[in-house]
This record gives structure tokens, sequence and C-alpha cells, in this order.
């Protein structure tokens, strides 16, 4: 007995104590991630993530096919969607490309602003804003940056500003037009408001390019010729990459999204772009890949310590 006893004390002492269990945290790291391209900083910025429907909002592809296609990626309902936006410091020009969604979608988002201080900067130091299109989830944070001049394609400025158009849309638009005047009225006010007519070079390495469908006049930014920051073109990255014809209730055209999409898929592969999309999970950087007759999504190798891009 006494020798049971010793042997049940020796391991009693040789085992670890117990501490109190850690809380919790419940929260990401801030969402920002950088590279360099060339000279130029780019900073992905996370607004949050939200529940994208995919049951309800994807069209032109079976509810079977979509369901098939996110098993294949492990992934079930609710799909979180995450939004992105683009921050490029030129050296000379702090440009952000997309603003997330402020608050117009509730405690999931509106993290943009927070997740840029934490990355470096200051709202008052962003000079320019560029925004793919004028939906709520990309031109909803537009009022956090007091000293930036507002920029998109006269023909987005033309299709969300005029009263006419939201009497002949769907009526689950109604709301996106009422945002787009929101957003933009208090940079009309305080002259800051430039819509570009043209498509091309709005700045030294920076230029728009049309990729309707999503919007009448959404546009892409191609940055050093090395990254596109495409906006909307891609939503759902497992279904829309192999079934490049799948599209969104909310497109303008689901024509031309479809056709968009298809060339800027086939551009991005051929050209060996870096993608920087709004809607892939964060930080929404990567390259896109053919391979055996489907689009696939690659992405970037982290880097923690980013250099100059080759």
């Amino acid at each position: 007995m006494n020798c049971l006893k010793t042997v049940w004390l020796a391991c009693a002492l040789a085992a670890p104590l117990a501490h109190a269990a850690a809380p919790m945290a419940h929260t990401q790291a801030p969402g920002y991630y950088r590279i360099m391209l060339d000279t130029f900083e780019v900073t992905a910025l996370s607004d949050g993530t939200h529940p994208f429907p995919v049951d309800t909002v994807m069209t032109n592809i079976s509810q079977q096919q979509a369901l098939q296609d996110l098993a294949e990626a492990e992934l079930k309902l609710p799909v979180q969607g995450s939004i992105n936006a683009f921050l490029i410091n030129t050296g000379s020009k702090l440009i952000l490309i997309d603003t997330g969604a402020g608050a117009l979608y509730g405690d999931c988002c509106g993290k943009l602003v927070r997740h840029l201080r934490a990355a470096g900067y200051q709202p008052e130091q962003v000079d320019e804003i560029y925004l793919t299109h004028l939906h709520k989830d990309h031109a909803g944070g537009v009022a956090a940056f007091p000293n930036a001049v507002l920029r998109l394609s006269q023909a987005e400025a033309d299709y969300w500003l005029t009263p006419a158009n939201k009497a002949t849309a769907p009526d689950f638009l109604a709301s996106f037009f009422d945002a787009a005047q929101a957003a933009v009225a208090p940079y009309q006010a305080a002259g800051r408001f430039q819509p570009y007519r043209d498509f091309g070079p709005l700045e030294a390495g920076i230029a728009a390019l049309p990729a309707p469908g999503h919007t009448p006049g959404h546009a892409s930014y191609l940055i050093q010729n090395k990254l596109l920051v495409w906006g909307d073109i891609v939503h759902v990255a497992p279904i829309q990459l192999p079934h490049p014809a799948a599209t969104v209730k909310y497109d303008s055209s689901a024509a031309s999204a479809q056709a968009t999409r298809s060339q800027l898929l086939q551009q991005a592969a051929g050209q060996h772009w870096i993608i920087g999309a709004a809607h892939i999970a964060f930080p929404g950087l990567g390259h896109i890949r053919r391979q055996q007759g489907a689009y696939q999504w690659l992405p970037l190798n982290y880097d923690e310590a980013p250099a100059a891009q080759p």
C-alpha cells in the first residue's frame, strides 16, 4: 500500500499544474495586408465579411450546381463574403480604390477605417478615391475621407444619379440609388466630385478600364500594368470561376457581366496579372489560372517582408 501511495504521489508531482483557462478572443488580427508593386505600396483593407445569399442571389446557374461547386470547395451555406478595398501609395499620392459599406451593412462591416489606421495611415491622408461602382458595399464608406477627391466613371455617375433610372429599375435596387446619391452629395457640395468621362490613364501607373455589366459604368483599375483591381467581376469564386456564365441578380445586364467576366478572366490568366478582388476571401490578392477548361484562383504567397515585384 505504501508503495502504491509513493507511485501516485510521484505521478501527481510530475504532472503540470493547470492554470485558469485563457479567455477566447473571438476576433481576427487587423484586416490589412501589404505588397510592393514596383515603387507603389499596395495595402489590401478588409471592411468585414457578411453572409452572401448564394441560394437567392445567383442566377444563370442551377442551385444544385452552385451547391455542388461550394461542396467541392468545402464550403456550405451561408458563405461568408469578403468586402475588400485597396490602398495605393504611389509615393506622391494616397489613392483608395473602393471604401467598403460603411454603416450600410450593419455590425458585420464598416471596419475599413479602423484597419486603415492599423496599417499606419489616417483617413485625412487619402488624396483620391476611385470607385469601381456605386453599390453600397463599395461607396458606403466614402464619408470618412474629408480631404479626398471622389472619382468614378461618368457613365456610372449618370446612371445612379439620374432619378428616372430609379423609377425604371427593379424595386430591390431602389435603396441603392438612394445610397449612391447620399454618398456623392457631400463631395459634390465640396467641389471634390470629379467623374472621368474617358477610360484610360488617371495617374502615372494607374489606368481605368471599362468593365460594364454588373453596373452600367463599372470600372476596373490596372496598377503598374501588373495588378488589376477588378471590383465585382467575381462574387463567389468557387462558383463563377468554374462557371463564368453564372451571374447575380444585382447585375444590371447579365449578358454584359458574362462577357466582361470572360474577357477579364482570359486577360488575367494570359497576362499573369495579380488580381485585387473585392469579394474573394481577404486579402483578395491572387492570380487566375486556366486549367482543364476551368479557371482557378491562386492566392499570393504570404510575404512577411514584401519587396518590389519583379
